[in-house]
């Protein structure tokens, strides 16, 4: 009998299934390639939104960037685990050589590689057909960080409800949140031309200080201070990520 392959190889296999079968999915790869696409250049284009001062772009970028974590993290993460629950796919990779938390950092991994692909194409379209350039004070290492601690967060948030959920309940609330998030999230409107009640609660959930640290980090909102957001997304994600782990059942 062969001995199972060792852990960093069978991360490695896993997540290059987990990436065939993402390029399989063509909803998938609209919800988290085509629809950031298309919110940066088409409402870059047209001034029809309050994307406050300065060119729409530099405000709408890092809403894009956003905008696709919370495709790949939450929306496509949540339900295709949610549905792989659902269909006994969880229960007989458990008994495999593979183990739990051995999937669970391939499918991470895998989101990861998705959100790079999002992320080069959205700031090559900014800068080739937009015309945008990071600002002065730009900070990849804040970018990265932000990148991270966002993919923590929604891929908690996704794991929650594909572990404790019906796969069909999954489906539309994710879907929910992701229009919530496209509207109240920092994407494409500033928080502060909310409605008072609806900006605080906004303020407090996890898209806004994930898009206001890509900004700060992207360089386009001057002199801004990232500690806040900083501490609500480490928040959000360690919150999210033991709530997950704690109720998260497999079959």
């Amino acid at each position: 009998m062969s001995r199972a392959a060792p852990p960093a190889r069978a991360v490695a296999a896993m997540t290059a299934t987990e990436l065939r079968l993402v390029v399989r999915r063509g909803e998938n790869l609209f919800a988290t390639i085509v629809i950031p696409t298309i919110v940066l250049v088409l409402f870059s284009s047209v001034s029809i939104l309050p994307t406050g001062s300065g060119r729409p772009v530099d405000f709408l970028l890092p809403g894009s960037i956003g905008l696709g974590i919370i495709a790949t993290s939450l929306v496509s993460l949540g339900i295709t685990t949610a549905y792989d629950r659902s269909y006994g796919v969880l229960k007989r990779l458990g008994g495999s050589p593979l183990s739990r938390s051995e999937l669970i950092v391939a499918r991470v991994l895998a989101v990861l590689v998705v959100e790079a692909v999002q992320i080069a194409l959205l700031v090559t379209t900014a800068a080739v057909l937009l015309g945008w350039q990071p600002g002065a004070g730009a900070s990849p290492v804040l970018v990265v960080v932000a990148i991270l601690l966002g993919t923590a967060a929604f891929a908690g948030v996704g794991l929650l409800l594909a572990g404790t959920l019906r796969a069909e309940t999954v489906l539309a609330l994710a879907n929910v949140l992701f229009l919530g998030f496209l509207v109240v999230g920092g994407v494409i409107v500033p928080i502060d031309r909310l409605p008072g009640p609806l900006a605080a609660i906004a303020t407090a959930l996890p898209a806004a200080p994930l898009t206001d640290l890509l900004r700060i980090g992207l360089g386009t909102t001057a002199g801004g201070d990232p500690g806040t957001p900083l501490m609500l997304l480490v928040i959000w994600a360690v919150v999210a990520i033991g709530l997950a782990a704690r109720t998260f059942r497999w079959e």
